[in-house]
């Protein structure tokens, strides 16, 4: 029984997205989860966690709906406008009483400003999400952007966090220079510090320079690294479809993935394959 912690849908008919658009071709079209479930049931996936792809109201809505068609969604992962604390509350307190709705993201990672997240606004925002007990998916694909995570754990101890792909590690682009030597590894070990980090193996191919020429051999030291950093109880799998189709699919992803989770104890691949996602998101609830 596994539990994908990252999937989409969106429909471009209904909504206005930043993203995907005509530079990737492959999957700027409309995405339901009928399309994606003869995958998820070949890889013995019944439960799924829906994941916002637009910073608007909107996408929520129609992740909502999908649920509703799908009973698989045990969980979605919601937009709340952090700059806005009070439409933030307000909103947040309307989605709850949805028992699907188990998390909060934002794109932080589009703002033209990697300091967003440190705006005064915005952190009263993440507030809003402490105080409610809500978790926040984490978008980092810069140094900058998880250079903030230890300031936003202490000035919210009870917030629950969580590193949505890793952070985006340099597979097969060692080149690039934005994580140069050592900086993913050391970044992503203070984060860890804080045992309400969790983060989730998810989404990897997309760092590379040609997302269709990453391996298994590729991913496994950040995979094998975050089980140091974090331990299996603070990971979980996701498979990031339909982005997943860039680097080959969803069966491609997954195949490799559990190539690595094979070689991991019972008790770690029941974390980062279900136990995990269940406990972070409160599934049960």
């Amino acid at each position: 029984m596994v539990v994908d912690s990252h999937v989409h849908v969106w429909d471009l008919e209904r909504v206005d997205y930043a993203w995907p658009n005509d530079s990737v071709p492959s999957i700027f079209r409309s995405f339901d989860l009928d399309e994606v479930a003869p995958s998820l049931r070949r890889a013995g996936v019944d439960s799924v966690v829906l994941v916002q792809a637009d910073d608007s109201d909107a996408d929520t809505d129609g992740m909502l709906r999908a649920a509703d068609a799908h009973p698989e969604v045990r969980g979605v992962v919601a937009y709340v406008p952090l700059d806005r604390p009070q439409e933030a509350r307000d909103r947040l307190s309307a989605l709850r009483r949805d028992p699907r709705v188990v998390g909060v993201r934002t794109l932080i990672h589009d703002r033209a400003d990697p300091d967003w997240i440190l705006r005064p606004e915005v952190d009263e925002g993440l507030g809003v999400l402490e105080e409610a007990g809500v978790p926040f998916d984490y978008v980092a694909v810069l140094p900058r952007h998880l250079e903030h995570l230890p300031g936003i754990g202490e000035r919210h101890p009870g917030l629950r966090l969580v590193v949505d792909h890793l952070a985006k590690p340099p597979i097969d682009d060692p080149a690039s220079g934005r994580w140069p030597g050592t900086l993913w590894r050391d970044l992503m070990a203070r984060a860890a510090e804080n045992p309400l980090v969790s983060a989730k193996v998810s989404g990897l191919y997309s760092a590379t320079a040609d997302p269709a020429a990453w391996s298994t051999d590729s991913v496994r030291p950040f995979v094998d690294a975050a089980l140091d950093l974090f331990g299996a109880d603070r990971l979980m799998y996701g498979g990031d479809w339909p982005v997943s189709i860039t680097a080959g699919g969803y069966d491609r992803c997954w195949d490799a993935l559990s190539a690595i989770f094979t070689t991991w104890s019972t008790a770690e691949r029941e974390a980062v394959l279900g136990g995990t996602a269940k406990r972070f998101y409160a599934l049960s609830r």
